[in-house]
């Protein structure tokens, strides 16, 4: 692989005493900083098959999904080559949504409720039949765009058309899946397998929107922390039990023994826990978090699961008892049209708790340019979230090329004016102007202000009065209420 994740497990392999040489196909000028580049496409498997042949690999590690669907395992264990990742078959519960659904169904792991179509005028059918509270998802790999929530049903109904008819996502469209939507905080849990028994790492958490409060486009995801603040540690033994476990069982059971990683996207609804995908590998920008927090051997742990042996090397794993956050900095432009080779300034300067993870990158005349919407993952660790979050901001400050931009609320509780679209320090600086302008209108006949909601103005002028003072108040919120309780009347409170 090429992206942040790829960096970031090159660099967490390259510090194992069980290593002697690590190459990265086709790699990063990050993963450079740690391993040889190789530059074959993890796209071209004769190419791949060829590289390890001539570097005598005893381990291929597989970052991201493709390869896995397309039967890179397969190709290489056919010629005694080891992977750390799931077979082609095995890879299903990512490459094919109508087959994790129908998976999920048959061995009872909760999740919402759902139909499988290949046949875009019943797909349609549907749809008109039922409420709104629903989801369109694409059933093969759509690089991350093959989830549409519609507005409404002729929204939805177009949608349908554009992925089944007008291939807007080529062979990935052929089969389309229509869940019932749920809602609640999403958390990442993913675990080592072995193909019988899992490792669980700490949850993490991301941020998909494009923009501060959640707000704009989604992207492939914009920062992340762990571990996450809405499951305790029973709740993670519980979730492993009910939806981890099962999985390598099931997989086991049908033929399909699954080995590598295994990512679990959990939902937490009001009516429990339930399972929203399964990934096939480890998570971009998950990753970013998760193996700064692990104090163990990475490689020792791929082998132990390649092998067979996880069990016996699982309880002596640790992990680090802190928090980690991750900030993606991205293209201006992203995730829509975007320029690439413009300079990047600022990385050797940054401190030695500070980590830069190149995600799209490249090396151009010694100098490291963008080269992709996501461009650097800045991490750092921490003893909670929010000095992770200090650390990492305190980071970003040094690094800087043009167009840069990022979010600056990752791991921050979003408030209820937030998700109403309600910005309250803009709101502030709002009223701090208006003050302003309003103070410098000021004559010596006003008196005072009276909090935020009143004041005194000196009425001299207001003949027929002795010593008048004009008093002035606005009420907020409890007023308006009380008003309208007496009224018997809220519809136009405001």
């Amino acid at each position: 692989g090429s992206g942040g994740r790829e960096h970031t497990l090159a660099w967490k392999i390259s510090q194992s005493s069980l290593l002697s040489q690590l190459y990265v196909l086709p790699g990063n000028p990050g993963t450079a900083q740690v391993a040889e580049n190789i530059p074959v496409s993890s796209d071209d498997t004769d190419g791949i098959i060829a590289a390890a042949i001539e570097k005598k690999i005893d381990l291929v590690v597989v970052g991201p999904e493709v390869p896995l669907a397309n039967g890179v395992t397969d190709a290489l264990a056919a010629r005694g080559i080891s992977v750390f990742g799931p077979t082609q078959a095995a890879a299903q519960l990512e490459s094919s949504k109508a087959f994790a659904k129908s998976f999920m169904k048959r061995h009872d792991i909760p999740t919402a409720g759902f139909e499988i179509f290949e046949d875009c005028e019943q797909a349609v059918e549907y749809v008109r039949g039922r409420d709104m509270d629903f989801v369109i998802k694409a059933s093969g790999l759509a690089a991350g765009k093959g989830v549409i929530l519609p507005d409404n049903l002729e929204d939805a109904e177009q949608t349908i058309r554009d992925i089944m008819i007008e291939n807007r996502f080529g062979d990935a469209g052929d089969q389309l899946v229509i869940e019932d939507k749920l809602a609640g905080p999403e958390v990442s849990l993913l675990v080592f397998s072995d193909g019988k028994d899992i490792l669980p790492m700490p949850t993490s958490q991301d941020h998909k929107r494009l923009l501060d409060n959640d707000r704009g486009p989604n992207t492939g995801g914009m920062g992340t922390f762990s571990p996450s603040p809405n499951m305790t540690a029973a709740e993670v033994e519980d979730a492993c039990k009910r939806f981890l476990q099962p999985v390598i069982g099931g997989m086991r059971e049908e033929g399909m023994p699954f080995v590598g990683v295994l990512y679990g996207g959990l939902i937490l609804t009001d009516s429990g826990i339930q399972v929203l995908e399964y990934n096939c590998r480890f998570g971009d920008p998950e990753t970013q978090v998760i193996l700064p927090l692990l104090e163990s051997d990475l490689l020792e742990i791929m082998l132990a699961c390649v092998e067979g042996k996880l069990a016996k090397v699982g309880s002596s794993v640790k992990w680090s008892n802190g928090a980690a956050l991750c900030v993606v900095l991205a293209s201006g432009g992203y995730p829509g049209k975007y320029d690439k080779g413009i300079e990047i300034s600022g990385l050797d300067s940054l401190p030695d708790d500070v980590l830069a993870f190149h995600a799209g990158t490249a090396q151009k005349n010694g100098t490291i340019v963008t080269n992709g919407g996501r461009v650097l993952g800045v991490t750092a660790c921490g003893p909670n979230i929010d000095a992770a979050r200090k650390i990492v901001y305190a980071g970003i400050d040094k690094i800087h090329f043009e167009g840069m931009q990022y979010r600056k609320d990752i791991a921050k509780p979003i408030s209820a004016y937030a998700a109403a679209g309600v910005d309250i320090d803009a709101g502030n600086r709002a009223v701090e102007l208006m003050k302003a302008a309003v103070e410098s209108t000021h004559g010596k006949e006003v008196l005072a202000g009276v909090g935020a909601f009143g004041g005194l103005y000196q009425a001299s002028q207001v003949t027929g009065l002795e010593d008048p003072v004009l008093s002035g108040s606005t009420d907020s919120v409890g007023t308006k209420v009380m008003l309208g309780v007496q009224l018997g009347r809220y519809h136009d409170l405001g």
